[in-house]
Formats: C-alpha cells, structure tokens, sequence
C-alpha cells in the first residue's frame, strides 16, 4: 500500500518550534511522509523572531510545481504565507490542478512575540481567494476577530481565551461541535497552532472525516503539552516535542 503524504506551505523557523519544521515533526510523528513549500525565511529562537525574508513568488511556484508534477499529495496545509503575492501563486497552482488535495488553512498573522508575518493588504487575498479552496480553516481568537466573519468550515481554536477551560469550537456546514479541555499552565506552547493545524492534515491525508481529523488532532496536541520536555530547550517560549 503506498504510503499517505502531506504538504505544509509555510515559513521556516530556523529554531525549530514553528513553522514548516514543526509541520514536518509532527506529520512524520503521525506516520505520513511530509513535504515542503517553503514561503519565508526567519531568524527567530524560542525568545522572538530576528529577522524575516519571504521567498520570491516565482521561486514558490517551482516549488509547488515541483511536487505536484511528480509526487502524490494526499492533504496539505498552509502555514504563514507572508503577503498578497505569494497567496495569490499559491492559488494560481491549485486552481490550476486537475484534482485538488484537501487543504487546512492556518492563517498565521503574529508570532508569539507579536512581530508580525503577514501584511495587512494580504487579508483580503486569504478572504477572497485562498478560503474558497480550503477544507477548514483554524484561526485562533486573535486571527478571527482580524479576519471577520469567515465563510467555510472553520475550527476556533480557543488557546487564547481565558478561564480553567480551552474550548475549540468547530463549525461545519452550520453545525457547530464543541471541544473542551483543561488549560494547562504551561509558558512552553511555541508552535503550538502549527502542530494543531498538522496533525488535523496528517489525519485528513489518512481519509479521515473532517470532525474525526479535528478531534484527534485536539487531542494529540493537549497530550504533548501535558507531556511537556520543551521547557529547557531556549529561554523563553519552550517548543513542543512531537516524535520525542
């Protein structure tokens, strides 16, 4: 049988908590064989992020359509995307394919440290262009209340409310189900919505339903937070570990 296979879109974090490596960690942790687009370049460690550059828009449709010319995609997802140039490539491609593979949009606007990683102008071009093509899209409360209302279906991810519980609420065709959990008083959660957003597409890849992908990933991340182990890697926000 051959073997399941994810895409991840996204910014690389030269420290390794978030972004495309994070993506990578946890596809593998969750038995797909995971690839990469690369969008940006950042200098960031556990404490904030240094420096960023975005990859030129022609240079991410080769890379796109390297992958699509050759190797299977059975799911993908888009981490941070930069600005409207580089959203606007990525939709060119998948617009442009015979067959799309199911598409988990993490629309990444701020690192833990606030610096922002997508332009203002580039909100529209996620609206209009980008949540269309997607299978769901998890914004967390900051990004949602950026965004507005958003058309589709959407997993809220909860991580930033307050009180003794995290609730995540999905809304699929209307319906809304709710997922709640205990918060957990931990400091060490960088890359925590890249790992969520991940472990949703490894289990879309792996055909299953949409609210089935959503729980298992709900729960595979609460359970690497219990874990903990980050703490001590870097001085301020500790990554997770999926795969340790």
């Amino acid at each position: 049988m051959r073997v399941r296979t994810a895409l991840t879109v996204a910014g690389s974090d030269c420290g390794g908590g978030a972004g495309l490596q994070a993506d990578l960690k946890t596809f593998l942790d969750r038995g797909i064989y995971g690839m990469s687009v690369v969008t940006a370049v950042t200098a960031q460690n556990s404490r904030g992020v240094r420096a960023v550059s975005l990859v030129e828009p022609g240079l991410v449709r080769e890379q796109l359509r390297a992958i699509f010319d050759d190797l299977p995609v059975d799911a993908m997802k888009t981490g941070m995307l930069g600005d409207a140039h580089i959203i606007d490539t990525l939709c060119d491609v998948l617009e442009g394919l015979p067959s799309r593979p199911r598409l988990v949009v993490d629309p990444v606007m701020l690192a833990k440290d606030g610096t922002s990683l997508l332009e203002p102008r580039a909100l529209d071009a996620l609206r209009r262009r980008l949540f269309p093509l997607a299978t769901l899209v998890t914004p967390n409360l900051p990004e949602a209340a950026a965004l507005g209302g958003i058309q589709g279906d959407v997993l809220l991810k909860g991580g930033h409310g307050e009180g003794a519980w995290v609730i995540d609420r999905l809304t699929i065709a209307g319906s809304e189900r709710r997922f709640r959990h205990r918060r957990i008083d931990t400091f060490d959660t960088h890359g925590t919505g890249c790992t969520l957003s991940a472990a949703i597409t490894a289990e879309l890849a792996k055909g299953a339903a949409l609210d089935t992908a959503c729980a298992t990933g709900i729960r595979y991340v609460a359970g690497l937070i219990r874990r903990g182990g980050g703490e001590g890697l870097g001085g301020g926000a500790g990554p997770l570990l999926p795969g340790l």
